[in-house]
């Protein structure tokens, strides 16, 4: 929240978004657009396809929003990430696009001052990202939503639509994977 302005009401936001109120829904977008970008980036890595997908699923959103009812906790957060996390999925079977790292991020955040640390930083994530990219789209979507988003599994559980065991199931299998795919790039001492 920036300073100077009130908390977002969600209740009465959503209330009056899905009345037709267009200033209603933008708010709620404007509170959410960074945890749904979030979402997207992680599954696709790039960035243009991203705020083409972000765009699509806010507009799914406002498009969907009367039949919108919160339900069993159901939040607003988790209905949006859903519709989130189905864009991006969507987009990657129909064009099986592999995942692209942003190697150059941590440079440009200036979180990497020697040009070797960078370097070295550039390949593990690029490693990270290329073995994320090998595991079931199921697997990646449980597995970013919990690592890179932060989410609880009962979260995941509402963002993915499936039972809290599944979640688990999945991102075990998702880390065992990961596991076997980078051994041979970990350090070990003899």
């Amino acid at each position: 929240m920036l300073p100077g302005q009130e908390p977002v009401n969600e209740r009465e936001l959503l209330l009056a978004a899905q009345a037709g109120d267009k200033a209603a829904y933008g708010q709620l977008v404007q509170h959410y657009y960074k945890y749904v970008t979030g979402i997207i980036y992680r599954l696709v890595r790039h960035p243009g396809l991203t705020e083409d997908l972000v765009q699509e699923t806010f507009l799914s959103g406002w498009q969907s929003l009367p039949r919108f009812r919160p339900q069993n906790d159901r939040s607003l957060r988790a209905w949006l990430g859903r519709i989130a996390s189905n864009k991006a999925l969507d987009y990657l079977r129909r064009r099986k696009l592999d995942s692209v790292p942003v190697q150059e991020e941590l440079v440009a955040q200036g979180r990497l001052a020697v040009p070797e640390q960078a370097a070295l930083a550039g390949e593990l994530n690029r490693l990270i990202a290329e073995s994320i990219a090998t595991l079931p789209e199921r697997s990646q979507a449980a597995l970013i939503l919990r690592e890179y988003e932060g989410l609880s599994y009962r979260e995941i559980a509402e963002v993915l639509d499936i039972p809290i065991g599944t979640v688990m199931s999945r991102l075990s299998y998702a880390r065992k994977k990961l596991r076997e795919q980078l051994e041979p790039y970990l350090y070990h001492e003899k």
